[in-house]
């Protein structure tokens, strides 16, 4: 996926530029082609299958213990994950916000706090 400004994107923004990209894909009109516009067009089951796929081939991967092929599933999770923020129009932001609220929070005390 390239850049619509093709400038050297800073790896801490990597997701917020992806992100963009997804955003500037989805309205992309009838006839032009995009992998990103492919599965708007298909509909929200069909990024729900992928985010499921990727899931799965990272769970394989992490199991199978090949760091590379790790990493591979893991942007390819990812980059499906923003594709479904993108299909509700949930900007990155909204999951670092929620991740900075639990950061210093005990999982089982946060896990528990939701079940109340």
């Amino acid at each position: 996926m390239t850049s619509t400004t093709d400038q050297p994107v800073p790896s801490q923004d990597i997701l917020d530029a992806v992100y963009r990209i997804v955003l500037e894909r989805k309205q992309l009109g009838e006839g032009e082609k995009s992998y990103v516009k492919s599965l708007f067009d298909k509909g929200l089951d069909k990024i729900l299958s992928k985010v499921g796929e990727e899931a799965t081939e990272t769970a394989v991967a992490g199991k199978g213990g090949d760091k590379d092929e790790l990493v591979y599933e893991v942007a390819d999770l990812f980059f499906h994950v923003l594709v479904l923020l993108g299909y509700y129009e949930i900007p990155p932001e909204t999951i670092y916000a929620e991740l900075r609220r639990r950061f210093g929070i005990s999982g089982i005390d946060e896990k528990e706090s939701r079940t109340k």
